[in-house]
């Protein structure tokens, strides 16, 4: 039995008909779970983009394989994969973005999109070992860490904050009623936009609260602040 799996492992790890149709299965598969949370989270490169993304990089490790193995052909056989690494960079950056508020959006994506053409790189040349162990620790960050991330994010002392008043006048009154329990103000700027009114006015500054508290609750308090019009956590 134990000759019977090591002789299997052995045919399975060269390129044949059934290691190919396996790997492509397995990219499929394995891109498939961690596309599919990215899509439900309605990110920008979603379930079919990372499947692509990982098959196109099995496809380029088997046939690097291909042409070592089977045609003999000289050179090394990393060359090919070496490429997919750099070059999956472009799609990456296609995902961020940068949107109201200065906000950068897609990172986590990116770095999803590059670990997906990594894990193809390793089913591509038969690795499956390291390919499903790293599509366990891959789904683990972007669902169990991710949850952990954000409860961090939204109940630390620092936040980043956007701030709109109805006039000028109101900026004192606003810095003084956030500074009244201690919270500290950093990085204050004043913002002006085409879409604003004449006399509203913008504030982006960085509040160091007094005490850890769900930022959500915060940010409803400084609503009811006279002369707020709208208050956001820039992210």
């Amino acid at each position: 039995m134990q000759n019977t799996l090591h002789n299997l492992s052995i045919y399975l790890r060269e390129v044949n008909t059934a290691s190919i149709i396996l790997r492509l299965a397995l990219a499929t598969i394995c891109a498939g779970i961690i596309g599919a949370e990215r899509g439900r989270k309605k990110r920008p490169a979603g379930f079919r983009t990372h499947i692509l993304v990982c098959i196109g990089a099995t496809m380029v490790m088997i046939t690097s394989q291909y042409m070592t193995d089977v045609l003999g052909m000289p050179g090394d056989p990393g060359r090919m994969g070496a490429q997919v690494i750099s070059g999956i960079g472009f799609l990456g950056a296609g995902t961020i973005m940068v949107v109201g508020r200065n906000q950068v959006k897609g990172l986590t994506t990116a770095a999803g999109l590059w670990s997906c053409a990594c894990m193809g790189l390793a089913i591509g040349i038969g690795f499956y070992e390291g390919a499903i162990i790293s599509c366990i620790f891959l789904l683990g960050v972007v669902t169990v860490l991710h949850k952990l991330d954000l409860y961090s994010r939204t109940h630390s002392k620092v936040l980043d904050i956007y701030v709109e008043l109805q006039d000028i006048a109101g900026v004192t009154n606003f810095i003084n009623v956030v500074k009244s329990d201690g919270t500290k103000i950093s990085n204050l700027e004043v913002k002006r936009s085409s879409d604003m009114d004449e006399h509203t006015i913008g504030l982006m500054m960085t509040l160091t609260l007094a005490t850890k508290c769900d930022h959500g609750d915060y940010l409803l308090q400084l609503h009811n602040i006279e002369g707020v019009c709208s208050a956001e956590e820039a992210m």
